[in-house]
């Protein structure tokens, strides 16, 4: 069984390379990837592996990216470290998902799911990884941000808020009257959960809605700088690796 593995975490990588091996000795590990644009660079090139192992969330972005940029003709089994309602979706399309940390017992029931349903070449899984993404892209995003004022619980709708950012451990969001909130959650998570088309994160510490971006300026190592609306003292400045796909999400 010749497998590749998409993971940003590298203990988690091989981690996981030795669990495979161990339940079955000639599974060939082909590659490991460890980025959206490394695995679109791969696919263009490269022949179809078995078996993918993918994780949800890499370091420039998430990996149904990847799906809307090259063509997976092999099965895919995703990987997360958060068990978000979203999941269920692969589920109903019969595409497993192993989380974090994997369970052995749950990979080899994986494996045998992959090994009766889909161990065939040629079999159309490709159209079946774009009708999964399209289902995600329908019901997977929030409408509203859980919200915490002091000891009571409220909401912001997504549309109403300007940016996300973190500090240190706590997120906020601000809206587009420069108020400011504690929510529930984090930007991992946040990233996750509301719509690419609107929200894009910039940084580590940043996720801005597209109607908050108003000017955009070249900055130093060939990064860009956001003035945003409203402004805000925040780190705005969008890191290296980001800015093509920040471009590509101004330009949609």
């Amino acid at each position: 069984m010749r497998v590749i593995i998409i993971e940003d975490e590298t203990p988690a990588a091989n981690r996981l390379a030795k669990m495979l091996q161990a339940i079955n000795a000639e599974t060939e590990i082909v590659k490991r990837i460890d980025s959206v644009e490394a695995a679109v660079n791969y696919f263009a090139s490269a022949n179809s592996p078995d078996l993918i192992f993918m994780d949800i969330q890499l370091a420039d972005g998430l990996s149904f990216d990847i799906f809307q940029q090259a063509t997976i003709k092999a099965p895919v089994i995703f990987t997360t470290a958060f068990d978000q309602y979203t999941l269920r979706a692969f589920k109903v399309n019969s595409i497993d998902y192993l989380l974090k940390p994997i369970d052995e017992k749950e990979l080899e029931q994986a494996i045998e799911k992959f090994r009766k349903l889909y161990y065939q070449k040629d079999n159309g899984f490709s159209e079946k990884i774009m009708k999964l993404v399209q289902d995600i892209n329908m019901t997977r995003f929030k409408e509203r941000l859980l919200i915490r004022r002091g000891q009571q619980l409220s909401y912001l709708k997504t549309e109403l808020a300007a940016y996300c950012f973190a500090d240190g451990k706590l997120c906020y969001a601000v809206d587009f009257s420069n108020n400011k909130y504690l929510l529930e959650t984090n930007l991992s998570q946040l990233e996750e959960q509301l719509d690419p088309n609107q929200f894009f994160r910039v940084n580590r510490h940043l996720l801005v809605n597209i109607n908050s971006v108003g000017k955009v300026h070249p900055w130093m190592g060939g990064r860009l700088k956001l003035e945003l609306q409203p402004a805000g003292n925040i780190d705005t400045i969008v890191s290296r690796e980001r800015v093509n796909g920040f471009k590509e999400w101004l330009g949609q």
